[in-house]
């Protein structure tokens, strides 16, 4: 029937929102993304390197592994993360990309006024 939005896609977007969209409202765990798409690293490197405490780091970590986001290993005492799917960082800048083209385009008309 012309007019209605297709079920599946519908479905998709609720599970894409639902799940990977989800994951993504926090910056925290944008930045650990960010630090796991340049090599894999443990709970204590991400502390170091990010400045965030190690239960935050824990706390962000379980949500995006519940969500599917990065893997986890075991290896000795330590467990080592890794993201899952390298596309994702991408996906990421094409989004920070739009907003900052939006943001340069506020300014200009603000300029212009």
């Amino acid at each position: 029937m012309p007019g209605e939005f297709d079920p599946r896609l519908r479905e998709e977007l609720e599970d894409l929102t639902a799940g990977v969209c989800r994951a993504l409202n926090d910056p925290k765990r944008l930045m650990i993304l960010y630090a796991l798409a340049d090599e894999p690293r443990s709970v204590g490197e991400l502390t170091r390197l990010l400045g965030i405490s190690q239960s935050n780091v824990s706390q962000h970590l379980a949500v995006l592994r519940d969500r599917g986001l990065v893997d986890a290993e075991r290896d000795g005492n330590r467990v080592i993360y890794t993201l899952r799917d390298r596309r994702l960082v991408g996906a990421i800048d094409l989004l920070r990309q739009v907003m900052k083209d939006e943001l340069d385009r506020r300014r200009g008309l603000r300029a212009e006024a």
